[in-house]
């Protein structure tokens, strides 16, 4: 997936970033992880996307690719 095609919010922060406007997270899988569990684990969201960020979190998880 590329930048232009994820959310105005995402693309924000994805411009803050890269312009050293707001700070880079070196362990972005896992902080990737700790937004998908809130997500995952939040009863006011729909079920149907609960499920979408459990099944992203629980496949990065399981990837072989961790965070330096």
């Amino acid at each position: 997936m590329q930048v232009y095609q994820c959310c105005e919010a995402i693309r924000i922060a994805y411009n803050q970033i890269g312009s050293g406007e707001q700070g880079y997270v070196p362990n972005a899988i896992a902080a990737t992880i700790r937004a998908l569990n809130a997500v995952a684990g939040d009863e006011r969201v729909p079920a149907d996307l609960r499920e979408q960020a459990a099944y992203a979190a629980a496949n990065l998880l399981i990837s072989d690719h961790e965070d330096a």
